[in-house]
């Protein structure tokens, strides 16, 4: 028994009606899904071929290469001076393993960047993720000698990503009652550190000695 559809060689001979990037991208991508339940060679299949031609046929109007790069670098720029915390804790990462990732490995170093802006030293406090199930955006957590902090996406509702509390050591997991934050709070470390000093009155830290220069 044959599993091949006669659709995509139909389509592939009178492609007039795919007239968007978009349309014909997934015109393409439903004549591979069909070879291959076919097993029917997607490289050399004529109706694929002729779909990714027509594709390039659909690009033709578009800008030049050094255009398109050009805008691809300038926007690699501006994104750079965006934090991504707030673009992933807009769209949310559940069942998105990428995002997933890139939500943690981020929050790990906003983290960090908030210890610092808190005067923590190096082994008075740990930071720890725990990606839980796919549907969630699982958390960060800081905790300190005196502080605890946790990052997450969705269970509070927008502009309580954070939650921070005091506690009385690296073994206290209840601690004191939740103050709440945002992740634009988050990614202005330095700001935000005075926030939770303040509210947890907790001390200054102490100032850093000069280092001297032989």
């Amino acid at each position: 028994m044959s599993y091949d559809v006669a659709f995509r060689y139909q389509q592939a001979l009178d492609p007039s009606a795919l007239i968007t990037i978009g349309t014909t991208l997934h015109a393409v991508h439903a004549a591979i899904t069909d070879c291959r339940n076919a097993g029917i060679e997607v490289e050399t299949d004529p109706a694929v071929i002729l779909l990714v031609r027509h594709l390039w046929q659909v690009c033709a109007d578009r800008p030049v290469d050094a255009e398109l790069r050009r805008d691809c670098m300038a926007r690699i720029a501006d994104l750079k001076n965006r934090p991504v915390l707030k673009t992933l804790a807009l769209r949310g990462v559940a069942y998105d393993e990428p995002a997933k990732r890139l939500f943690h490995s981020e929050g790990r170093a906003a983290l960090r960047r908030l210890a610092e802006a808190l005067g923590l030293e190096d082994g008075t406090f740990d930071i720890r993720s725990n990606k839980a199930g796919p549907a969630v955006s699982g958390e960060i957590t800081l905790h300190g000698e005196t502080l605890w902090i946790q990052f997450s996406l969705g269970p509070f509702g927008p502009d309580r990503e954070v939650c921070f509390r005091k506690v009385q050591d690296r073994q206290d997991h209840i601690g004191e009652r939740n103050h709440w934050a945002s992740v634009r709070e988050l990614v202005e470390p330095d700001r935000f550190a005075t926030r939770i000093r303040r509210e947890l009155k907790l001390p200054a830290p102490a100032p850093v000695a000069p280092r001297l220069v032989a």
